[in-house]
């Protein structure tokens, strides 16, 4: 799939772009800095500015030709815009979306290689995770807002990079879920986050530059979804 500008370029809120196509309700640019959605992570929120006036963003819709942007009415925007993220969303995205690769990590690291059966980020402030675990662990899940929130405070530097598909996949641990894989890119590599000294995985989404920038959390509720699967749900700790 064509790389998605938001992946080499995090810090871009703004960015001027030109209409390649639209029709009434969506419009396709020739980049954009919005993250489409994916992995469990919601789509970024924003707007697109243009002569016309201004409109908000309601879906991302990627395909093979690019990122369509679908908005309410009719309008159909041309030429010269300006597409624009709204940056509190983005950082709750990132925020939540490093902290589920710290508790995916710890889980992965004390519970015998656990791999990941789902996630999902949540506009409120939480996310869940779920691993294919047995039922006698639950307790110990429930104590994981320890181990996590050591590693915000210990601040551990987030960076990510590329890396030939065939290597990542003959490493253990780099593909995390059990069921799915971020997709290669179209050169044949695929992007690798890594949390300094605790955790290296392939990864789509977007996070924050280190650990110490979250929020501390606490577990909010573990549940058994059937036989084998386990999920974990945080939210903020607002009062430690």
């Amino acid at each position: 799939m064509p790389r998605i500008f938001c992946q080499d370029h995090p810090d871009v809120l703004e960015l001027a772009a030109e209409v390649l196509d639209a029709h009434p309700g969506a419009v396709l640019l020739d980049r954009s800095p919005f993250f489409p959605g994916g992995g469990g992570q919601l789509a970024d929120k924003g707007s697109i500015e243009w002569s016309g006036g201004i409109i908000r963003v309601t879906r991302i819709q990627a395909d093979s030709g690019g990122l369509w942007h679908e908005f309410e009415g009719s309008a159909e925007p041309h030429s010269s815009v300006l597409a624009k993220v709204d940056p509190d969303f983005r950082h709750l995205m990132c925020e939540l979306h490093t902290l589920a690769h710290v508790a995916n990590s710890i889980v992965y690291r004390d519970f015998d290689g656990a791999l990941l059966t789902g996630a999902q980020l949540a506009e409120d402030g939480t996310f869940r995770v779920d691993f294919d675990l047995s039922g006698g662990d639950a307790e110990r899940l429930r104590q994981l807002d320890g181990p996590i929130n050591d590693v915000i405070r210990a601040d551990y530097e987030i960076r990510t990079h590329s890396m030939p598909w065939a290597k990542a996949e003959a490493e253990p641990g780099t593909f995390r879920s059990k069921t799915v894989s971020p997709p290669p890119q179209e050169d044949g590599t695929v992007r690798i986050v890594e949390i300094a000294g605790l955790d290296r995985q392939a990864c789509g989404g977007t996070h924050l530059r280190s650990t110490g920038q979250a929020r501390l959390v606490k577990i909010l509720k573990v549940d058994n979804k059937g036989r084998q699967n386990r999920r974990i749900r945080v939210g903020f700790a607002r009062s430690l």
